[in-house]
């Protein structure tokens, strides 16, 4: 499966670029999508959001301007999660979903929560580059 990334260029610096990489294969061993997902990275919420939303045409959006690394990839692995429950758990688009204490934003919660300790456990030399502000 493709996964297409956007704006990792502007917002982010080489040692950053390669830490998306690397989770985004943690994402995809743990996760697996079936169709290709666009991941966007911004400086501002271009689309309506809080910190990331997953679109129903298979596009991620997960805002940088001035969080730390570890959140930005956080909020990645939770939309990720989302395009999962759409992907392979038979999620709709036009169903009405809580986004606030549902069982999928939980389940998005728990797996992003997950994600995230085992890619610091798994690279625990980024220490530093997950701890700075993007």
């Amino acid at each position: 499966m493709k996964v297409v990334l956007k704006g990792v260029k502007k917002c982010f610096d080489e040692k950053q670029t390669d830490a998306i990489h690397k989770y985004v294969k943690l994402l995809q061993s743990s996760m697996p999508l079936k169709t290709p997902t666009t991941i966007v990275f911004a400086d501002t919420r271009n689309v309506q959001m809080t910190t990331g939303v997953r679109q129903p045409n298979h596009e991620i959006h997960v805002l940088v301007h001035k969080r730390m690394f570890i959140d930005v990839l956080r909020t990645l692995a939770h939309e990720w999660a989302h395009e999962f429950e759409h992907q392979k758990l038979g999620m709709k688009d036009t169903k009405n979903v809580k986004d606030i204490g549902g069982p999928e934003e939980n389940l998005a919660n728990i797996l992003a929560g997950i994600m995230t300790k085992k890619f610091q456990k798994q690279y625990p030399d980024l220490e530093e580059v997950l701890y700075n502000e993007s």
